[in-house]
């Protein structure tokens, strides 16, 4: 089950306290959570609530993710992203989909992280060898 939280009418005054509280008495895995969920309220996205047997359509699932329908058919077919048949027609487990989002952003920042250390050790380098000439 998915649904849609109204969050349009919250008043910022609310926010602001709801963000006091995260701050000063929520241990730290909900005080990330109610900043999280404050920053998207104010930001105007949706939100939107589901339990772990959710599942959505390929076209879904390829929206919630920002690619064409084709690309995720090839993470599918390739197995990067399980998935289950209903008939003839694929379906993606909720938990499944925030598991390859959690993959590709861990894997986004390891290549972000690789190319800057790339960067500073050739930079390095150069300054390694115009110190010896």
């Amino acid at each position: 089950m998915m649904r849609d939280l109204g969050t349009a009418n919250i008043p910022a005054e609310e926010l602001d306290e709801l963000e006091r509280y995260a701050r000063t008495s929520a241990g730290p895995e909900l005080r990330d959570l109610l900043l999280s969920l404050s920053r998207c309220i104010r930001d105007g996205a949706t939100i939107t609530v589901a339990d772990d047997s959710t599942a959505l359509t390929p076209n879904q699932a390829a929206e919630r993710l920002g690619m064409s329908r084709t690309h995720l058919y090839k993470l599918l077919d390739r197995g990067e992203i399980p998935f289950h048949r209903v008939g003839r027609d694929r379906r993606i487990r909720l938990p499944d989909l925030a598991d390859f989002e959690a993959r590709r952003q861990r894997d986004r920042r390891e290549l972000a992280e690789r190319f800057a250390n790339q960067h500073r050790t050739r930079a390095e380098a150069i300054d390694d060898i115009a110190d010896l000439l």
